[in-house]
């Protein structure tokens, strides 16, 4: 019986492909520059539906993500965990090229796997800067995750209470945030600072007109 024959450009283009997302993994810029050169397209995907802009953000490759974008590169489209670009900057603290996905049309609305917005792992990680720059691009603070918690609950409920989450508990005070928006069990942003002694952050939110 004949053997099925493999295309040898087919070869070619796969090998070509994964030489992209290894460049852009790795932060080569001077190779991803050469193979987008080649016609090797923008938004080739790996196995989990990782593009090389998702692998050069997830190791904050700014360098390579600035050539991507501007090479076209879909900063909303997502793989099979529902990271896009956009999603994992924020989620990641990864400053410069979340600033460069909302350059280039992020989509503010885009939730991930947990049904939450960028905004929400950044208030959940303390990542300061970037939860400033979300809300001043327009991202929706009162957004409810699959799990019945806005970004305001995630500050307090996965975090010590420290400095940088109540940095993040201001700026959501300040941004107009929903500050009685409770839980899906019906308890609120101020009675669980309350519960976790978290003092400075319950005291805060009274002063807002929490209850």
């Amino acid at each position: 019986m004949d053997m099925p024959t493999v295309q040898t450009e087919d070869v070619h283009s796969r090998a070509a492909a994964q030489a992209l997302l290894n460049a852009a993994s790795e932060g080569d810029s001077a190779e991803v520059a050469a193979l987008l050169g080649r016609g090797v397209p923008v938004d080739v995907t790996d196995g989990q539906g990782n593009t090389p802009l998702l692998l050069a953000t997830a190791r904050d490759r700014v360098d390579v993500a600035r050539l991507l974008v501007a090479a076209g590169a879909d900063v909303n489209r997502q793989n099979r965990l529902h990271d896009s670009a956009f999603l994992l900057a924020g989620a990641s603290g990864h400053l410069d090229i979340l600033r460069l996905t909302l350059a280039h049309g992020a989509d503010l609305r885009s939730t991930n796997r947990y049904g939450g917005t960028a905004l929400i792992p950044a208030c959940e990680r303390g990542y300061v800067e970037a939860v400033a720059t979300l809300l001043k691009a327009g991202v929706d603070p009162d957004h409810v995750n699959k799990l019945g918690w806005t970004g305001l609950l995630e500050a307090i409920l996965l975090s010590d209470g420290g400095p940088r989450h109540q940095a993040i508990v201001k700026q959501l005070i300040e941004a107009g945030a929903n500050l009685n928006l409770a839980d899906n069990d019906g308890v609120t942003p101020l009675q669980h600072a309350r519960q976790r002694n978290q003092t400075t952050i319950a005291r805060m939110l009274e002063a807002a007109g929490a209850h």
